[in-house]
């Protein structure tokens, strides 16, 4: 048995073997300019000669998806991507597409564990780092970033600027005048929400306060949650509303505010981002931002299915978001 018949030759093996970088590679196969005929006659002859399949980077029909999320250390699987995942399956059983899922932690043998399961196109969901991401499109497939966003890769998220823009605007129009932002961890999607924050107050003449932004502990939403609130509510000036990065911080500082006698919405207003079942149901029931997660994963896909390759120009795909207004932002 060949190599080419025993495993799955990636853009890696190819660059190796022609002693040049990935780039260099994927300029070769893409016929691009910029190398001389000697460069790419050398990449086309080890892409030949250890069997990698150029006419891979052409086909029009994707037939395996691997759905790929990275678990980080001492976090617990977010529910967030359930939700996208189904979106994902039923967007795959239209389109008679075989789906799996893999779940990645730090150490494993990534290249391994992803070419086992023979995808023709790849979904990464959430945060993954640059190193390992650069594994993962060494095999040289279709590839999406769902939720995450690194330059030169397609990716799919929601409209989360826009999403916190609504949000402070609606407490701006309740008469909110002191809005304090809960942020969470280091990721795309907080930092965006973090932007559309303080562009809704700057629009508004609001000068920035430093004191009103604090940062969750991330590994541990209940107690970070807790801490900033405290922190908030140990200012001179105290904060009238709070706009928290995710639901779950705005419910547990909803529900501390009230154990601390504070009054919801009268005393503190609250906003939540991305509508998850509690929302709805908390006494007062959460204003938030609402996300359409099942249409992220949808969305991903049919990006996914519109590339030849994980060399096509990157593409950059927003879903919307719809404010939902209820009694915790509302006298």
């Amino acid at each position: 048995m060949t190599r080419a018949e025993s495993t799955t030759i990636t853009i890696r093996d190819v660059a190796s073997s022609a002693g040049v970088s990935i780039g260099t590679v994927s300029r070769a196969l893409k016929n691009q300019p910029g190398l001389t005929e000697e460069t790419r006659q050398q990449v086309l002859e080890a892409a030949h000669r250890l069997g990698y399949n150029i006419g891979n980077l052409r086909q029009s029909k994707v037939r395996r998806v691997s759905f790929l999320s990275f678990r980080l250390p001492d976090l617990p699987v977010n529910p967030f991507y359930s939700h996208v995942l189904h979106g994902v399956e039923a967007a795959c059983r239209d389109h008679d597409i075989v789906l799996s899922f893999i779940s990645i932690r730090a150490g494993d043998r990534i290249t391994e564990i992803v070419r086992r399961h023979e995808a023709d196109g790849l979904l990464c969901v959430g945060y993954f780092d640059p190193k390992h991401l650069e594994q993962v499109a060494e095999f040289g497939v279709p590839l999406v970033l769902i939720d995450h966003f690194v330059p030169g890769f397609s990716s799919v998220n929601i409209d989360n600027f826009s999403g916190a823009y609504q949000a402070i605007q609606h407490l701006l129009q309740t008469g909110r005048k002191r809005i304090a932002f809960i942020s969470g961890p280091n990721h795309y999607s907080s930092a965006e929400r973090v932007r559309g924050f303080r562009q809704a107050l700057f629009d508004a003449g609001i000068p920035a306060d430093p004191s009103l932004e604090v940062l969750r502990d991330p590994v541990d939403s209940h107690f970070g949650t807790r801490a900033a609130l405290d922190h908030l509510m140990a200012l001179k000036n105290l904060p009238d509303a709070i706009f928290c990065y995710n639901d779950l911080s705005a419910l547990v500082g909803m529900t501390y505010a009230l154990e601390c006698g504070i009054r919801v919405p009268e005393d503190l207003a609250f906003v939540g981002f991305d509508d998850i079942d509690a929302a709805a149901h908390s006494q007062p029931a959460l204003t938030t931002v609402k996300v359409d997660k099942e249409m992220l994963g949808r969305r991903g896909l049919e990006v996914l299915l519109g590339r030849r390759s994980s060399l096509d120009d990157f593409t950059e795909t927003f879903v919307e978001t719809e404010l939902v207004i209820r009694e915790s932002s509302v006298k």
